[in-house]
């Protein structure tokens, strides 16, 4: 078996106080983006590099956290947010450009543990790999 993994952050872990909502916004926005979110059989939501679980009962181990996701243009970015809206996130800035630097073009969202969750496009970029592969030696 191969995986792709991306090519820089190893894995981003969220808890979620309501897994279910958590999982509805996170489906929508991801979506939106062209990227699928897996649930397994525990209940964990993964994504690329993003990994989701229940808090359960360790309330006081929440944070907060800003995770951007690549956008492959500006109708994408557009997308996100309107797709996030509808599956219960609250807007925390409109698509538009930003000023930190030219071309920067995003959205951002809270979700429902209130992370502050963006999707970004920051103009044409050729790649030199879309990911990196892993070869697991498992079937």
């Amino acid at each position: 078996m191969k995986l792709h993994q991306g090519r820089l952050i190893d894995h981003i872990h969220l808890r979620a106080r309501d897994l279910s909502a958590t999982a509805t916004f996170y489906r929508a926005v991801l979506g939106a983006l062209g990227i699928p979110l897996l649930a397994d059989e525990e209940g964990h939501l993964a994504c690329d590099e993003l990994w989701i679980d229940a808090l359960g009962e360790e309330s006081g181990a929440a944070t907060h956290v800003h995770l951007a996701f690549q956008a492959k243009d500006r109708e994408a970015v557009r997308l996100f947010h309107q797709a996030g809206l509808a599956a219960g996130g609250r807007d925390n800035g409109a698509p538009g450009e930003r000023s930190y630097h030219p071309g920067y073009y995003a959205a951002f969202l809270l979700d429902p543990d209130g992370n502050n969750i963006e999707a970004v496009f920051h103009g044409p970029a050729r790649r030199s790999a879309s990911s990196v592969v892993i070869d697991t030696g498992e079937a």
